[in-house]
């Protein structure tokens, strides 16, 4: 366009390029214009890149945090069940102990009546022998004591 504007009449051709010196300045303004727009968008685009890398991040450690803190709730749960199972367990040994203690009992009131019981048997013969002079039951009693008290059948 410049070499046909100075190939035409002066009047014509001043007038032209001065326009396309106009045109020049405008078309250099916006290509600095968008050069710096670009570099804009440029460093705003890594910028959005960085932070949605950031946000990406953090969503995972939260995702990760999250899938954490469920495991952790999971095992507490757990160990709260067999917290209540070892309780459970524990109530009913407790309740056999108990029921065998009082079995123990019984048994420890019956030996110790059958204890008084061959007392007093062996004791008989010797009130016996107080009553009446004589003395019969040294053979008895030594029999009974040989036998622990049991009778013969």
């Amino acid at each position: 366009m410049d070499l046909d504007a100075r190939s035409l009449q002066p009047n014509v051709k001043a007038v032209l390029l001065a326009k396309l010196r106009e045109y020049k300045s405008d078309l250099n303004n916006l290509k600095s214009e968008h050069k710096r727009l670009a570099s804009a968008n440029s460093n705003q685009a890594a910028r959005d890149d960085l932070l949605e890398s950031g946000m990406a991040d953090a969503m995972s450690v939260s995702a990760n945090q999250r899938g954490r803190l469920m495991m952790s709730t999971e095992r507490l749960n757990e160990s709260s069940d067999r917290i209540k199972e070892s309780r459970r367990t524990m109530l009913e040994t407790e309740e056999l102990g108990v029921s065998i203690l009082q079995d123990l009992h019984q048994q420890r009131q019956s030996l110790l009546h059958a204890n008084d019981t061959v007392f007093l048997l062996l004791k008989v013969p010797y009130r016996l022998h107080l009553l009446t002079g004589k003395f019969e039951g040294k053979d008895e009693r030594k029999r009974l004591m040989r036998k622990g008290g049991r009778k013969n059948k």
